[in-house]
C-alpha cells in the first residue's frame, strides 16, 4: 500500500482510491474538529468530510465514490468545522482526469481546439490539393466556416493552433509537468 500524502493532490482520477492526510495543530482531529472540502468548476461540486485519524484529518475516498466525477480542473477550499465555528484553512485547484477504463472505445481524447485544428488542417489540404480555391466553405463540428483565400485557412489555423497549445500548457502545469510555453536558458562562463 503506498505511502498516504500529507498535503493535497494536484490531480487525481476518476475511479481511483483518493487518500491524504492533513495535520492541523490549531484545528485537531482529537478536539472535534472536522476538515471538509469543496471543489467547484462550471460542471458541478464534489464535497469531502474527512475523518479523525489520531489528531490529524484523514481524506479517504473510495473508488466507487470518484468514480461519479466529472473529470475537469476545479477550484476547492478547505475548512474546519466544530459546533457553530468554520474556518477556511486552504484553497488551490485540482485536475479530476478521465477514468479511461470507464471509457468505451472510440472516445475522443483531444481537447476540442485540437480537434478544430486538426480538421482545419485538413481541409486546408484539400483546398491546395484540389486547386486552390475548389473547397471555400467547409463544415467543422456544426459550425460553417467560409473561407475566401488561403490566408483565411492560414489565419483560422494559428488561432487554433495557439488554442490548443494553451490547453495543452494548462493541462501539463495541472498536472506537475510545468508549463512547456516557457523556455528556460542557462549561461556558463
Amino acid at each position: 500500500m503506498p505511502d498516504i500524502p500529507s498535503i493535497e493532490p494536484a490531480s487525481i482520477t476518476a475511479g481511483d482510491t483518493v487518500q491524504w492526510t492533513r495535520s492541523l495543530p490549531d484545528y485537531s482531529a482529537a478536539s472535534s474538529w472536522v476538515l471538509k472540502y469543496r471543489l467547484i468548476n462550471a460542471a458541478g461540486k464534489i464535497d469531502i468530510v474527512s475523518t479523525a485519524s489520531g489528531s490529524d484529518h484523514l481524506v479517504s475516498v473510495t473508488a466507487a465514490t470518484s468514480a461519479g466525477w466529472a473529470a475537469g480542473t476545479y477550484s476547492w477550499q478547505a475548512f474546519v468545522e466544530k459546533a457553530t465555528e468554520r474556518y477556511t484553512v486552504g484553497n488551490g485547484t485540482m485536475v479530476v482526469g478521465r477514468n479511461l477504463a470507464a471509457e468505451a472505445a472510440g472516445f475522443e481524447t483531444r481537447t476540442t481546439a485540437k480537434q478544430i485544428l486538426d480538421q482545419l488542417e485538413a481541409a486546408y489540404k484539400d483546398y491546395c490539393t484540389n486547386g486552390q480555391g475548389l473547397v471555400q466553405r467547409y463544415t467543422i463540428a456544426e459550425r460553417e466556416m467560409w473561407f475566401k483565400s488561403a490566408a483565411d485557412f492560414i489565419k483560422a489555423i494559428e488561432y487554433w493552433r495557439n488554442q490548443a497549445s494553451v490547453q495543452a500548457a494548462t493541462e501539463a502545469v495541472a498536472l506537475g509537468l510545468g508549463n512547456p510555453r516557457h523556455l528556460y536558458v542557462r549561461f556558463a562562463r
